[in-house]
């Protein structure tokens, strides 16, 4: 049976994030919050927070075993974009984007509903 947890508008690009998402995609949940609770980036901390809300509604809501689980997918979308301006020479200004993602992490059991 497969749970899910989502974070959304979080203030990081996907590209950046899905760096972090990619290197815990597939493996077992013990193993993946141990890595990403020592991995160095931003979205690292993002994924944690998710990934450990997936694990929480999987054990409370549905009654799974938690040293059953494993990641069986994460999807990083692009949310709406900020767009800002920023001052520049001769009165010009520069439009910057800041990217913002929707996490979703899905966990699983491995067996049919």
């Amino acid at each position: 049976m497969e749970v899910t947890a989502t974070l959304r508008y979080a203030r990081i690009s996907p590209q950046k994030c899905r760096l972090v998402a990619d290197t815990v995609r597939g493996r077992p949940v013990n193993n993946a919050l141990n890595t990403l609770k020592f991995m160095p980036k931003k979205g690292a901390k993002l994924v944690y927070k998710v990934l450990w809300s997936a694990i929480a509604n999987a054990q409370e809501n549905q009654g799974l075993d938690v040293d059953d689980l494993t990641v069986a997918r994460i999807q990083i979308d692009a949310a709406p974009q900020l767009k800002r301006f920023a001052a520049r020479a001769k009165g010009r200004g520069t439009r910057i984007i800041k990217r913002n993602s929707h996490i979703t992490v899905a966990v699983s059991d491995g067996k049919k509903d």
